[in-house]
């Protein structure tokens, strides 16, 4: 990346570059090493396996006419995914809300432009990566997704992983990364760490978790610590 829009990007994250301190205001100032760890992989225990998938276009069209919940009548479309079906890094949100829905693309709108903020600020832009969320249809007045809900696109989101097959999965927002890695730790306690993600058994992921872009365009204090997310994902590839 030219090194004035990493700037630009970086500055947007609220995270001041090359400030010239003295060394007693770097001393006190100065970042921690960010602290990785590996937990227990968490496998995709996905109920209710799709039939053979090797292929995106079959995926999509499985997408396309699911009707499993009671989404699929609310919604404009279903948002399945898009970006780089080999990339290194994937992100996964939560489920789309009014503007996803209308334009059938993930991460549209101000925290879709934030997103790619943070993307470009950890060198992996947006179209060098894979985009999707947990659930495919919005949930009516962006409601947070339902057990049943969650249940039923699972299956949708273990076979784009398996057909990724990333080297990093960023988890953004609490949803995400509570049902990716089936657990109901705050997401304040699971930023930090390096968690794991067997999506073909044998074969894990490291997932790294931060806060939602939506939450930080209503609190920008919290940008900084995304940069310290996005620094140890970095580390991890």
């Amino acid at each position: 990346m030219e090194p004035a829009r990493r700037l630009c990007y970086l500055q947007a994250l609220g995270i001041e570059v090359y400030r010239l301190r003295s060394r007693a205001s770097a001393n006190s100032t100065e970042e921690q090493p960010v602290e990785s760890v590996c937990l227990e992989p968490q496998q995709g225990d996905f109920s209710q396996p799709l039939p053979k998938t090797d292929n995106w276009d079959r995926l999509q069209q499985y997408v396309k006419s699911c009707q499993k919940c009671s989404l699929a009548a609310s919604r404009t479309q279903t948002v399945f995914g898009t970006g780089n079906p080999t990339a290194s890094w994937m992100v996964i949100g939560e489920a789309p809300g009014a503007d996803e829905d209308r334009q059938g693309e993930p991460f549209v709108g101000r925290a879709g432009q934030l997103l790619d903020e943070i993307l470009w600020a950890a060198g992996h832009p947006r179209e060098t990566v894979y985009i999707a969320n947990i659930l495919k249809c919005r949930p009516p007045k962006n409601r947070d997704p339902r057990p049943e809900e969650v249940t039923a696109c699972r299956p949708y989101l273990l076979e784009q992983i398996k057909l990724v097959q990333p080297e990093l999965i960023l988890c953004v927002g609490r949803i995400a990364a509570q049902q990716l890695l089936q657990v109901d730790t705050p997401i304040g306690k699971l930023r930090g760490s390096v968690h794991a993600f067997e999506a073909i058994p044998g074969q894990s992921i490291p997932v790294i978790v931060t806060y939602h872009p939506a939450y930080l365009l209503r609190s920008p204090g919290e940008k900084r610590k995304v940069w310290q997310d996005i620094k140890l994902a970095r580390q991890q590839h």
